[in-house]
């Protein structure tokens, strides 16, 4: 793959949130690590290759259709762990049946290393609760539903496969060949990087929406534009220069290596993406103390990626786009490092779109522990032994 070196990096105590990147030719051959100009770097194959051996890629899955399933397993490159997370419903259908019948298939003809697992499995919760990474537990004393709670899973997962790598890709995707872009982006990011502390985020060139008159490229989705506007506020408050560095606050599609994964505390559900920023910010940014010396000392990298494939997925409505709008100003509004004027910026911007009434307010957002301490040897013995849904192809 050959791409742009960063244009320009906003630094932030040990980070370096870099702007996006583009993408100019999918494929540029066995050149490994060869720069083919001052701004443009090109990243073999023979390198993508070894660092696909190290990566896991996360589908977390909630009833999608099958068709698009199969779609993105078709896209994720052969050398790649697979790792599905399934919350999908057991009853009156058993989805979750559905789609392990469909990845069994699959592997009956290319015989690639994949997992699948359900999310609301009781021999997982057991083995979590054995190993005291508990705050990702509802009321019922077992796995939480939501993304974010099905993504940490995948981490777990990846982490006890010995994979130094960990990417998502949502499974609502209709395009296999972007998917495929997606990890080689991934494994691009992660080869041009200069720290152990990586991640790597997609930023779409377009959002196709079908109209009328066809179809219409938009640059930008309906929450991604203001979730952005509120990262890049809280960078500049602190900073004392206005930025639009980031651009990929609700990336669904984002890898990091294990080593920045298990550092972090996650917030639940939807405002997963948008709070791993946030996260990474309160940690990393040198504002509040931290005990992560090492990351400290070595610096944490995000890096933004601009495809060249468009992202097409299927659209789940309004609700679903409240929801999002809530989960991701909330993980700004709630840090502890948001500045009370930013606080009255984002209510007064939700009350005027509608979505809290006056002398509403937002709510805290559950958070999840960092797993970087989980025995990951007694977690592994104990889902082998107690998860029923838990499945490991070759």
């Amino acid at each position: 793959m050959k791409l742009d070196l960063p244009r320009y990096t906003e630094r932030f105590g040990a980070i370096s949130l870099h702007g996006v990147q583009r993408v100019y030719e999918l494929d540029s051959g066995f050149n490994n690590g060869r720069t083919a100009s001052e701004t443009v770097q090109s990243i073999g194959n023979d390198e993508i290759s070894e660092i696909e051996k190290k990566m896991a890629i996360v589908i977390p899955i909630k009833g999608e259709r099958l068709k698009l399933l199969e779609g993105v397993l078709s896209g994720i490159p052969h050398d790649c762990l697979t790792i599905i997370v399934s919350n999908s419903p057991r009853q009156p259908v058993d989805r979750y049946k559905l789609e392990k019948e469909a990845l069994e298939q699959f592997n009956r003809f290319v015989g690639k290393n994949a997992i699948i697992l359900h999310q609301k499995d009781l021999g997982l919760s057991e083995a979590l609760k054995q190993v005291g990474h508990t705050t990702i537990f509802g009321p019922d004393d077992i796995v939480r539903n939501g993304k974010a709670e099905g993504m940490i899973t995948g981490m777990l997962l990846a982490k006890m496969a010995g994979k130094d790598y960990v990417g998502f890709i949502d499974a609502d995707n209709y395009v296999p060949g972007a998917v495929n872009e997606y990890v080689k982006i991934f494994t691009s990011g992660i080869a041009m990087s200069k720290s152990p502390y990586t991640m790597v985020r997609i930023s779409w060139i377009y959002k196709p929406k079908v109209s009328e008159s066809g179809l219409y490229f938009s640059k930008w989705g309906r929450v991604s534009e203001i979730t952005n506007q509120y990262l890049n506020s809280l960078v500049s408050y602190y900073t004392g220069f206005e930025t639009e560095v980031m651009r990929t606050g609700n990336s669904g599609e984002h890898c990091m290596s294990i080593k920045l994964a298990e550092l972090l505390t996650y917030s639940s559900g939807f405002s997963v993406e948008p709070y791993e920023i946030v996260n990474i910010l309160e940690e990393f940014g040198g504002i509040l103390p931290t005990e992560n010396f090492d990351a400290m000392d070595k610096g944490v990298e995000v890096m933004q990626v601009e495809t060249r494939n468009p992202h097409f997925h299927e659209e789940k409505g309004d609700d679903h786009l409240k929801e999002m709008f809530n989960g991701s100003l909330s993980c700004v509004y709630n840090s502890k490092i948001c500045p009370p004027k930013l606080r009255e910026k984002i209510i007064e911007d939700l009350r005027g779109r509608g979505i809290l009434d006056e002398g509403q307010d937002l709510f805290p957002l559950k958070k999840i522990s960092p797993f970087k301490d989980i025995d990951i040897h007694q977690f592994a013995k104990i889902l082998h032994e107690k998860a029923t849904s838990f499945v490991h192809s070759v």
